[in-house]
């Protein structure tokens, strides 16, 4: 394939191993037209997710990758998630053919018939916790018991607020649940209306250094990895534009790790916030130094979370359509060949 974009070894994203997981997957140009060197795409357009819980989609933007790849013949347009149930809308509406959201919240998209599959990995990230305003008495899950809570239903902010209180044996109907977009959490949080938020980086950062919030419960085993998921029916008809889609990933993984500062600032001027900030959320709690390429590491999360999105009432199908989802949302191909082709 042509228009090929430089990317990480082999060896520094672990190939050897992935490989060796025996995951199924197509080729990625199986049934699709590819690109013939004279800049013929078998699609004139494609629609991709930027989110500010997303660093790498903001190196690709802020570089124009993909349009240097595509060429003329191809209008790339832009759209922001503001959370991931906001990509997930915007792939199951089809406004994108591309978007970005938590592990979690693309296997409960996956598990309620949204035909999506997962193509890269963009960040392991520590970005949800439980936070309270700087003078709260709430300590910690167990006092959460009958306090407004604020939370994004579909989100991993959600999905971590869930397993929390599942720490301190409750659930969501222990709390009352606001459910409110990211930013809108951290304003009720400002204002009174809520006692405890479930945030989401780098809103929440920046509500800490701003505001003085507290965050009063963190667990990174509740994060799920950043997914880049794709339609179905744009892998299998778009394939070779997905392919440099997945390129650019890694060639803006490659470039952000190399320039973690320059990196923080794209994060700073994109969410309005201090660089100070922003330099915290890229360099403490945005692991972008993770293979790209789905695999065991992302179902084992997924397992892990498999029980409480079954018993959540979130999914119509119950466990069977979570366990299916599961073994079907993996779609390998097109960064293994992004990350072992030099």
């Amino acid at each position: 394939m042509t228009h090929r974009l430089s990317r990480r070894t082999a060896t520094t994203l672990g190939l050897t191993a992935v490989a060796g997981m025996g995951l199924a997957a197509c080729v990625p140009g199986e049934g699709a037209e590819q690109d013939s060197g004279d800049g013929t795409w078998s699609t004139g357009s494609l629609t991709i997710d930027w989110a500010t819980y997303n660093p790498l989609s903001l190196v690709i933007r802020d570089q124009k990758l993909i349009e240097t790849a595509l060429g003329d013949s191809v209008t790339v347009q832009w759209v922001q998630s503001a959370g991931s149930n906001k990509a997930n809308e915007f792939l199951r509406s089809g406004s994108a053919d591309i978007a970005s959201t938590a592990g979690s919240a693309a296997l409960l998209a996956r598990a309620n018939g949204s035909p999506i599959k997962v193509i890269d990995i963009y960040s392991q990230p520590e970005w949800s916790a439980l936070v309270v305003t700087a003078d709260s008495d709430i300590a910690g899950p167990a006092d959460l018991a009958g306090r407004a809570v604020a939370a994004t239903p579909g989100t991993d902010p959600y999905f971590f607020l869930v397993q929390a209180l599942a720490e301190a044996d409750l659930s969501v109907d222990d709390v009352e649940l606001q459910p409110l977009q990211h930013a809108d959490g951290r304003s009720a949080l400002e204002g009174g209306s809520v006692e405890a938020w479930s945030g989401l980086d780098p809103i929440m950062a920046a509500a800490e250094v701003e505001s003085g919030a507290q965050l009063v419960y963190r667990n990174v085993d509740f994060n799920t990895y950043g997914f880049l998921n794709a339609t179905e029916d744009f892998i299998d008809d778009h394939a070779d534009v997905v392919q440099v889609v997945v390129d650019a990933y890694e060639e803006a993984r490659t470039w952000a790790l190399a320039n973690l500062e320059a990196t923080a600032q794209l994060l700073a001027d994109a969410a309005g916030i201090d660089l100070a900030v922003a330099t915290t959320v890229i360099t403490e709690r945005s692991n972008l130094d993770v293979s790209g390429v789905p695999g065991e590491d992302q179902l084992a999360v997924l397992e892990a979370i498999s029980p409480m999105l079954a018993g959540s009432g979130d999914v119509k199908g119950g466990a069977d359509a979570v366990e299916k989802a599961r073994g079907e949302i993996i779609h390998d191909a097109f960064a293994l060949d992004a990350v072992s082709t030099q």
